[in-house]
């Protein structure tokens, strides 16, 4: 299947990337070993970052030169004559200088985080040690996560709507699939980030992440502070609504088209809590949280969310970030993800049982 592919050729290079900078950091260690690892860690994110920058270029000087009136419209006709949606391919090239300025912009941030004393500025309000390889990969895959989301804002949320509703849908079984292997790889993401296959054994990776047997009464906190939210969240909604600030109208056919098909089946809504409480809450209250904070981590949370780009919904999924965040901190991340859990399922059967809109 071409998505589980595309999940695959992402997630790969970026597990691998965290478990040699793991490598680095242990043969920093040691005098006596050779620096190879730390090399090619910062090799690799050199080149990463003047491919980036290079790409923005390119995008930008294409941009500009596509949109041009006499290619614009030889464009167009092209388009319509494969079976496209020309407005919608117009739209996106329009959108190549914007992506363009953000990949070169993000590159020479990206390309700054690699020096030392920028490290060692950082170094003074988080958790991190200025000389570690592995978090140098980490504050790089930050700079990613805003990438993305400038990314999907340059392309527009109307047009990433209408480009997605132009494909063919996936069957249910198949996206409930996916959404399992995504947030797998996202806890393999962590647990290679905190040292497993270099530093760790399998049951130390997962106590440095938080992920614990959680009590009895854990797993009450756990479900009430999730159900709590939720309560909450109902009759704001309702009176933001009634306001005219409620859901964007982009993001709410977004979502629909990505994940609404999800909240039709009883292992859908399970999908929805169970896959995304074991894989974000373990990359982010398990893995990033100890290094960042519960702020910083919470946003990262919420800029990882792109398809609700910066409207209310982020706004919410902040929100969401900070509750959760402090849950790890005052129990552990097991918690933490019940809390996630509980919310999101508790969500998709208001939705299965229209008893909430979105």
């Amino acid at each position: 299947m071409l998505e589980t592919t595309i999940l695959l050729i992402t997630f790969g290079p970026l597990i691998g990337l965290l478990w040699l900078a793991q490598m680095a950091d242990r043969q920093r260690r040691n005098p006596s070993s050779q620096p190879v690892a730390a090399v090619l860690t910062y090799g690799i994110l050199l080149g990463l970052w003047s491919s980036l920058f290079l790409s923005g270029l390119l995008l930008s000087i294409l941009g500009n030169v596509f949109q041009q009136a006499g290619r614009a419209a030889a464009l167009a006709q092209s388009y319509a004559q494969v079976g496209l949606d020309p407005d919608v391919a117009l739209a996106m090239i329009a959108s190549l200088p914007q992506i363009g300025k953000g990949l070169w912009v993000a590159a020479l941030v990206g390309g700054m985080l690699l020096l030392p004393v920028v490290r060692r500025l950082l170094a003074r309000r988080l958790a991190i040690d200025p000389g570690s390889a592995l978090h140098a990969v980490v504050l790089a895959y930050a700079v990613l996560v805003v990438v993305n989301l400038w990314v999907t804002l340059s392309i527009g949320l109307d047009q990433l709507a209408n480009l997605v509703s132009s494909g063919q849908a996936l069957p249910v079984a198949d996206l409930i699939n996916i959404t399992w292997l995504q947030e797998i790889l996202f806890a393999l993401m962590a647990l290679v980030g905190v040292g497993w296959l270099s530093q760790r054994h399998w049951g130390q990776a997962w106590q440095r992440l938080g992920v614990v047997r959680p009590t009895g009464r854990q797993l009450a906190v756990g479900v009430g502070i999730g159900l709590g939210l939720v309560v909450l969240l109902m009759p704001l909604d309702a009176w933001m609504t009634s306001l005219g600030l409620g859901e964007n109208k982009d993001v709410a056919r977004l979502t629909e088209q990505l994940i609404g098909p999800l909240s039709s089946t009883w292992l859908g809504v399970a999908t929805l809590g169970l896959a995304a409480a074991l894989g974000e809450e373990t990359i982010f209250r398990g893995a990033l949280q100890p290094r960042f904070g519960i702020f910083l981590t919470a946003i990262l949370f919420a800029l990882l969310h792109s398809t609700y780009g910066l409207t209310l919904s982020t706004g919410v999924v902040l929100f969401l970030g900070l509750v959760l965040g402090w849950v790890r901190r005052r129990y552990n991340t097991s918690t933490a993800m019940v809390v996630h859990a509980t919310y999101n399922m508790a969500l998709g059967l208001a939705t299965m049982w229209a008893l909430w809109p979105q």
